[in-house]
């Protein structure tokens, strides 16, 4: 197989969707005791648009950004205290869904029912592992939850608001695709 170089359009676009995901994090719906982002939005629409390499560059350019205390989380944080917090374990499982889209869309050929089962299924993933990871950084105070406690708080909530949001993103995607196509051509 031939590997694909990078050109300046996959660059330019890596750093601009590493800007939507910042972007899509700061507006929050606070509908719930912890406001909904449009976070995993952005996350979709970027595999969707790049693909799943330069939306995982993309997706690792943002966390890294705000490893170094670019306030590009929600609520304007960044800070490797953010990121090793309790809720840090989904933004690092936004990784796992990129990871996951990439592997679905080699080998399925990038039919949209594959890439939104890859979405899907990434997602279910991402909650698992920033459960977890919730669940550690929270055990290690004085406090302690379990994992079924967790999950009615970190992720029950999320579930139906995350599916409009892909629904959304799949949607826009495809508004999207023919002039992004266009650029650079």
């Amino acid at each position: 197989m031939e590997k694909k170089k990078f050109s300046v359009k996959d660059i330019s676009l890596t750093a601009m969707f590493s800007a939507v995901i910042t972007v899509t994090a700061w507006l929050t719906l606070p509908v719930m005791t912890i406001p909904v982002t449009l976070q995993t939005f952005g996350v979709f629409l970027t595999l969707l648009l790049l693909g799943g390499r330069d939306g995982l560059i993309s997706i690792i350019v943002y966390i890294l950004l705000g490893l170094v205390g670019v306030p590009v989380f929600s609520g304007f944080k960044g800070g490797i205290s953010t990121l090793f917090g309790p809720t840090g374990g989904y933004i690092i499982g936004f990784v796992f869904i990129a990871v996951i889209y990439l592997i679905f869309t080699r080998f399925g050929k990038e039919k949209l029912l594959i890439k939104i089962a890859a979405l899907f299924i990434g997602l279910l993933v991402c909650y698992a592992f920033g459960t977890l990871w919730f669940v550690f950084v929270f055990n290690s105070g004085e406090e302690k939850i379990g994992f079924i406690s967790a999950l009615s708080m970190c992720v029950i909530p999320f579930v139906v608001p995350d599916v409009l949001k892909l629904a959304a993103a799949v949607l826009l995607s495809r508004a999207i695709e023919p002039a992004l196509a266009k650029i650079g051509s």
